[in-house]
C-alpha cells in the first residue's frame, strides 16, 4: 500500500508498510484500535483512512452487525515516511472518464430534500448534509489522473492512496483535524458560492458570499457542533476565526476554525469517538442526522466524508475530510457530492450547488484528454 499525503504543501510518502491494520466487520472495530495503540507504542507511523461508515461503529445506537465490503479502518504501519517527496513525471497515456451519471433520479432527489425539510420542521434536526454520487467508467492511470486534477484545481489537503484493490484520489479542500502535542484544531467547511466571470464580478461574489445570511447560519451551526464535540475531550475551546472565504478555480467555500487543548496522550479511539465523522458532513444534531442520512441515502458513502491522514509515534495527527474524492476500483469509479440542507434550502439550489462542486471532474471528463 502506497500513500501520498500532500497537506499544506508538505508532502509525505508512506510505502511498503510492515503490516496493515484493517477491518470490515464492526465486531473487530474496537480490536483495531488496540492494534493501533500497540503500533504507536512500538514507534510506528500509521497512515491511511477511516471510511464514513466507521462513524456508525463509534455510536452504539448506530452500530450494525453486518460486515462491510469496504474497510472501516485501513492503516499501514510504517517505520517512517519519505519527506518532501516529489511526484515523478508520468509516462504518456490516455485517461478516459466516460458514462458519467448520478446514482439518483432528479425526482427522488427532490423527494429526499423535502423529507429532510420535514424532519427540520418537526424539530428532529437543524441541518442534514445529504449526499449523492457521481458514477463513471475509467480507463488509464489513476496517479496520472490525480496529478492532472490537482494541477487543474490546487487544494490544501490532497492525498493519493494505492492498494491492490482500489485507488483513492482525494482533492480535498477541507481539514478534519490537526493535532500537535496537546493542541488540536479543526476547520469545518460549510457554504459554497460560484466564482465570478471576471475580476469585478469575482470580487462582488466573494463579498456577497461573505455576508450571505443562509451560508453564515449553516457555517455557524456546524462550528458550534464542533465546539461541542471538542468539549467532550478538551478544554479552552475557542473559535478564533469564523466565516473565512477560500477561493478555488470553480468556487468559493466558507470555513471556520475551532481549537482546544487536550491530553497529548489521549487514546486514538477516545479522540476519534468524540469527533468522527466531522459535523460538517453529517449535520446537527449529529447522531440523529446520521440516522436520517443512512435511511435516505440508501448506500454506503465509503471513503467519501471519512478521513485520510496519518498519526505519528508521538501521537500527532493530521487528517483531511475526503470530499472531492474519487474512489476507483478496476474500471469503475465514484465520487460523492454533498450539501448542507436547512429549512430554506430549495431542490434547485442544492442540485445546482452539487453540480458546481463536481465541475473540477466533469470539466476534465468533457475534454476526453490524453495525458
Amino acid at each position: 500500500m502506497k500513500i501520498l499525503i500532500q497537506f499544506e504543501n508538505k508532502p509525505l510518502l508512506f510505502q511498503n508498510p510492515d503490516f496493515i491494520i484493517s477491518c470490515t466487520d464492526p465486531a473487530d472495530f474496537s480490536g483495531s484500535f488496540q492494534k493501533i495503540e500497540a503500533a504507536l507504542e512500538r514507534g510506528y507511523y500509521l497512515a491511511g483512512f477511516l471510511s464514513y461508515e466507521a462513524g456508525y461503529c463509534f455510536e452504539e445506537r448506530l452500530t450494525g452487525n453486518k460486515p462491510y465490503d469496504f474497510p472501516l479502518i485501513h492503516l499501514g504501519a510504517y517505520k517512517k515516511p519519505e519527506r518532501n517527496y516529489r511526484l515523478p513525471d508520468a509516462s504518456p497515456g490516455a485517461n478516459i472518464l466516460k458514462n458519467l451519471r448520478l446514482n439518483i433520479s432528479r425526482d427522488k432527489y427532490n423527494r429526499h430534500i423535502q423529507a429532510i425539510r420535514g424532519h427540520i420542521a418537526e424539530g428532529n434536526v437543524y441541518q442534514i448534509t445529504y449526499c449523492l454520487k457521481l458514477l463513471f467508467s475509467f480507463s488509464g492511470n489513476p496517479l496520472t489522473l490525480y496529478k492532472t486534477l490537482l494541477k487543474e484545481q490546487p487544494v490544501p489537503y490532497p492525498a493519493y492512496i494505492e492498494t491492490a484493490g482500489f485507488h483513492i484520489l482525494s482533492l480535498s479542500p477541507e481539514m478534519f483535524i490537526k493535532k500537535r502535542a496537546s493542541r488540536i484544531m479543526t476547520k469545518p467547511m460549510k457554504g459554497t458560492w460560484q466564482r465570478g466571470r471576471n475580476i469585478l464580478s469575482d470580487a462582488m461574489n466573494k463579498i456577497r458570499f461573505q455576508h450571505d445570511e443562509k451560508n453564515r447560519a449553516e457555517n455557524l451551526m456546524i462550528a458550534d457542533l464542533l465546539r461541542n464535540d471538542l468539549g467532550r475531550i478538551g478544554t479552552g475551546i475557542q473559535a478564533p476565526r469564523l466565516f473565512e472565504i477560500a477561493g478555488y478555480k470553480k468556487l468559493f467555500q466558507m470555513t471556520s476554525t475551532v481549537t482546544a487543548d487536550i491530553n497529548k496522550n489521549i487514546p486514538v479511539h477516545r479522540l476519534l469517538g468524540a469527533i468522527f465523522p466531522s459535523g460538517s458532513v453529517t449535520g446537527a444534531p449529529k447522531i440523529r442526522a446520521m440516522g436520517i442520512i443512512r435511511e435516505l441515502e440508501g448506500e454506503e458513502r465509503l471513503i467519501y466524508t471519512g478521513a485520510i491522514g496519518y498519526i505519528t509515534p508521538g501521537r500527532d495527527m493530521f487528517f483531511n475530510i475526503p470530499i472531492r474524492t474519487l474512489l476507483v476500483r478496476e474500471e469503475n469509479g465514484e465520487m460523492g457530492i454533498g450539501g448542507g440542507i436547512v429549512w430554506d434550502s430549495t431542490e434547485q439550489g442544492e442540485w445546482d450547488e452539487g453540480l458546481l462542486k463536481a465541475r473540477f471532474l466533469t470539466d476534465i471528463a468533457a475534454l476526453s484528454i490524453s495525458i
